[in-house]
């Protein structure tokens, strides 16, 4: 099964949008790429960078006649955009999202969308703390993880499609319940961010501490929290909007521990502070194992596009 499309429309053009649109013309997996985004402004910038074949403001029109369509929106977005494209859409084009909660934007967009489309929400599990369509690199997918959660009943071939599409952007797919998908990327994903956003703020509130001390000794560990804490706020305010349930619930699980991790240094119970950081360490050896890090130092984050 071919994963080239006649027509893709590219429905945003940030840093997901712009990558997949130079992914697209690298490995010519499409013959036409036709671009979305409501901002005029972003829209010539892309349009100065070559990224695709046809530029428009119109959501309706970059889809008239797309087989495959790729909504690369913040999550709080893909509900206007649905609505947009509905019926403009070809039957049999394939319609999926790069989100990263799939339960809110199945629950925005599906109402929307004919059943002469093939619905496959998707999520790349790819990305860096860049945004804007300048911010893209055709690199960004590989050896990545894709997740696919397509709903009961929807075409086998359309998926297997996206599947070789996603693979030939260099992604290793997999499927997931999408209420599944949520939880996992609420512990993985979510609250890390959510973390480093509060980390970063109590630094900055601290008044007995300088922030030119706070940025003059940042490599002690406070700067790898700032990389997360740079990420889009647009799309991060989306995300706890949008999977409040699961973060929620993670964010709970979270306290409990902190408290627990409290009273041990309060009671200075050095075995099960050491206990707590052996399991972590063999966490992040794991990581590395698989493929997800780089045991470097930096975390090998020298080069152009940290991770």
């Amino acid at each position: 099964m071919s994963a080239r499309f006649e027509r893709v429309a590219l429905i945003g053009i940030g840093l997901i949008g712009s990558s997949l649109a130079r992914v697209i013309r690298r490995k010519e997996l499409a013959d036409h790429i036709a671009i979305a985004t409501a901002s005029s402004e972003t829209l010539e910038h892309a349009h100065q960078l070559d990224l695709g074949d046809s530029y428009t403001t119109s959501n309706a029109e970059a889809v008239r006649g797309a087989d495959l369509v790729i909504v690369a929106v913040p999550v709080g977005a893909s509900g206007a955009v649905a609505r947009d494209i509905a019926h403009d859409l070809s039957d049999g084009a394939i319609v999926t999202d790069v989100g990263s909660t799939k339960t809110s934007v199945i629950e925005q967009m599906r109402p929307y969308l004919p059943a002469s489309v093939h619905f496959v929400p998707g999520h790349p599990i790819a990305g860096t703390e860049q945004s804007g369509p300048e911010a893209g690199f055709a690199e960004l997918f590989e050896h990545r993880w894709c997740i696919l959660t397509p709903l009961p009943g929807t075409d086998e071939a359309a998926v297997e499609r996206l599947t070789h599409f996603w693979e030939a952007c260099g992604s290793t797919v997999e499927r997931m319940e999408h209420t599944h998908h949520d939880k996992v990327l609420a512990i993985v994903s979510h609250l890390p961010h959510i973390i480093a956003y509060n980390i970063v703020g109590t630094a900055d509130d601290v008044e007995t501490v300088t922030q030119s001390e706070v940025i003059k000794y940042s490599a002690s560990g406070f700067r790898d929290f700032t990389r997360l804490a740079a990420s889009d706020p647009t799309m991060w305010r989306d995300v706890c909007l949008h999977n409040s349930d699961a973060i929620l619930e993670m964010l709970a699980r979270f306290s409990e521990d902190l408290a627990a991790l409290q009273k041990a240094i309060r009671w200075h119970d050095g075995d099960a502070l050491f206990d707590l950081f052996s399991r972590t360490r063999a966490v992040r050896r794991s990581i590395i194992e698989a493929g997800q890090e780089v045991d470097a130092p930096d975390f090998g984050r020298h080069g152009r596009h940290p991770e």
